[in-house]
């Protein structure tokens, strides 16, 4: 890796790690800006990087008063008008601070266009990404309404334009009518007792496409992407080209830098921004001012890339995003394109160790289904599924998906722990439920838990059989042994890393290694070595890691097949009877048995999931659609029950599904 590359992953790698962690409908895409002007009065401005005033461009009004129906649609239109006449325009720069962390409450602030990002410092003194701001969001409110000092410094990541609410004019709109302060109030309980949110969850609104390797259609792939991303609201698409055709009439000219040029094609881009609900700001294929303020405007970029070409940095990364200021570097979203034949084996991680990059989407060329995919997370839609661990119960995930399958519902994003690490990579293959469901079928036929150590210094199960087993399936569904970042759709898996006693996230590297990783249950199976660290069983720390798929970039909805009991059994005797009492009873017919304990080797596998256990309402709080099939009958080790397991899961996940919400079955796509 050479140096310059070294040196861009350093600037940019912590803000990355960290982030990874009202809008109407229309049916058309518009590409060109005929009906965009810019009066010849809007070319000069004051020098100061952020001011207030209470004027502001004609079309901004507009835009405000949407915002604020939207935010406080239970206020009276007279208050709504007060409320209006007491705000204050604020203009941010990029890399500006607007709050910093510890400073008074003194105002509260709604997002008019741009994006913010929120930082905090912890005593150490590290700062990390607490959230951002898009569109129509209000922020600020904690401090105001609780006299605190502020929770975290909040910079503008681009050109942001705001209002300003200041303590003494909310106080006295709060005297006038109540429901301000109930709305405000409102606004703060979701954020803190809502279902929990990705620090990147809020959507973009403008996002920036640059092309970084050569063979790469950019007019084709913005048409394809405006195509389902219309379908979610008003689309616009500026290259060089549109942005000068709306200048020309006025004298400007994008070949002319200046101040005056660039606010007026500021100008023009927060009207568009105005007055659309996407836009698609197109770089040009090198370095140029115009790829430049790309970049610098969008509230996201995606680097667009043939994924069969050598990985290196483009000349326009080089010059632009090497470089940027602090705070100023929006997320970098790496797309990769397929044509008919794959890119060779680890040639994806390749691209991803060159870049800090916050996420990274496939799209084949081939079909419209990636593309739709690519609009659900860019539009923070994508539907997110989360699969518990169970042993041989993680067959009835497949009887789940059959049924989402049969409804039309599209999986974005997967990820589980154990037995569901293993259920979700079939699912991140991207391949028809029928052609997964033999695999495994044909996979587990021989039972892989039966080759009993001889010696078990560490475990009782060797696994080898086990490791064959998920080697040969893996092969056979992927043609080839890929790494985690290879699969088509985002995936993870959770671990348990012994040595240093925490979760461990899986999201790059070999996919077959994390697998054994987040089955090897302690005790049964040996743990896996990697990195230098001990890695087990994820159901140790997280069974049913819906915190994790959450948290996932895009994820609007979350679906989540948990396969643990609620049921309690109760102890009817006083005292552990001794070793040859139970001898005894076991001798017995299951009937008429005394003494109803669990085996030692159920008792050793749910022992280590009990804090798992102990979090299932707390995971079940963040899902969307819950599936919990009956399995307290069902053994953790039952290889031989596939048919009726699988069965088990597609008869609840039809029950669920019928009496589903139609809203929720609506955001789901369902047929």
């Amino acid at each position: 890796m050479t140096s310059s590359k070294v040196r861009y992953r350093d600037i940019h790698g912590q803000m990355f790690k960290a982030a990874r962690s009202a809008h109407s409908p229309n049916t058309h895409a518009q590409c060109v800006l005929s009906d965009i002007t810019v009066p010849p009065c809007r070319l000069k401005f004051s020098k100061d990087s952020m001011q207030a005033s209470t004027e502001r461009h004609a079309h901004q009004e507009p835009l405000l008063q949407r915002l604020l129906t939207a935010c406080f649609a239970e206020v009276d239109h007279s208050t709504l008008q007060l409320l209006r006449e007491r705000l204050e325009w604020v203009d941010v720069a990029g890399g500006e601070t607007l709050i910093r962390q510890g400073a008074p409450g003194d105002a509260l602030y709604l997002s008019v266009s741009g994006r913010l990002r929120a930082y905090r410092r912890d005593e150490q003194g590290v700062q990390r990404v607490v959230r951002e701001f898009a569109r129509g969001q209000i922020f600020g409110e904690m401090s105001l309404l609780t006299g605190e000092p502020r929770a975290a410094d909040v910079v503008a990541i681009r050109e942001s334009v705001l209002v300003r609410l200041s303590k003494q004019s909310f106080e006295e709109l709060n005297a006038r009518n109540p429901l301000v302060f109930a709305t405000v109030t409102q606004q703060l309980i979701r954020r803190l007792f809502g279902k929990p949110v990705s620090p990147l969850l809020e959507r973009p609104v403008t996002l920036g496409l640059l092309p970084i390797s050569d063979e790469v259609d950019m007019a084709a792939f913005c048409e394809r992407l405006a195509a389902p991303l219309a379908s979610r609201g008003r689309v616009r698409t500026v290259d060089a080209r549109a942005m000068q055709a709306a200048l020309q009439p006025h004298g400007a000219s994008l070949d002319h830098e200046g101040p005056d040029l660039t606010r007026a094609v500021s100008l023009v881009l927060d009207e568009i921004e105005a007055s659309a609900d996407f836009v698609l700001l197109v770089g040009d294929d090198r370095p140029s001012a115009w790829t430049q303020r790309c970049t610098r405007h969008c509230d996201e970029l995606l680097l667009v890339a043939n994924a069969a070409h050598a990985p290196e940095l483009h000349a326009t990364e080089q010059h632009f995003l090497l470089n940027r200021p602090p705070h100023t570097g929006v997320a970098e979203v790496l797309v990769l394109l397929h044509g008919p034949r794959r890119a060779p084996v680890a040639q994806v991680g390749r691209w991803l160790q060159r870049r800090p990059i916050a996420d990274h989407v496939h799209v084949r060329l081939q079909g419209e289904q990636d593309f739709e995919r690519l609009a659900r997370l860019q539009s923070r839609t994508a539907v997110g599924l989360v699969f518990s661990g169970g042993g041989a119960r993680g067959f009835a995930h497949l009887g789940v998906l059959k049924a989402l399958e049969e409804r039309g519902i599209k999986i974005d994003c997967v990820g589980g722990t154990s037995m569901g690490a293993v259920m979700a990579a079939l699912v991140a293959a991207d391949q028809p439920v029928a052609r997964v469901t033999d695999l495994a079928r044909r996979a587990f036929a021989l039972n892989p838990t039966s080759d009993i150590n001889p010696l078990p210094v560490i475990s009782l199960i060797r696994g080898r059989r086990l490791q064959r087993v998920l080697k040969d399936a893996m092969q056979e569904l992927l043609g080839a042994h890929a790494d985690i970042e290879e699969l088509w759709k985002s995936y993870f898996c959770i671990a348990t890393n012994y040595t240093r006693a925490r979760e461990e996230r899986l999201r790059t590297g070999p996919l077959l290694e994390a697998l054994l990783a987040s089955i090897a249950i302690p005790g049964a199976l040996a743990p896996v070595v990697r990195d230098g660290d001990l890695l087990c069983d994820g159901g140790t720390l997280n069974n049913f890691p819906v915190d994790v798929i959450r948290a996932q970039r895009g994820v609007g909805v979350v679906i989540g097949v948990d396969l643990g009991s609620s049921k309690v059994r109760s102890i009817e005797f006083g005292q552990m009877p001794g070793w040859w009492q139970l001898a005894l009873d076991k001798l017995r017919p299951r009937s008429r048995r005394r003494y109803r304990l669990p085996s030692l080797t159920a008792y050793l596998m749910n022992v280590t999931n009990l804090y798992s256990q102990s979090r299932r309402e707390e995971s079940r709080a963040g899902v969307d659609l819950y599936f919990n099939p009956a399995m307290s009958r069902v053994g953790m080790l039952a290889w031989h029950r596939f048919e009726s397991i699988a069965q088990q899961g597609y008869d609840h996940a039809q029950e669920v599904l019928a009496q589903a919400p139609p809203e929720l079955l609506n955001r789901l796509g369902a047929r």
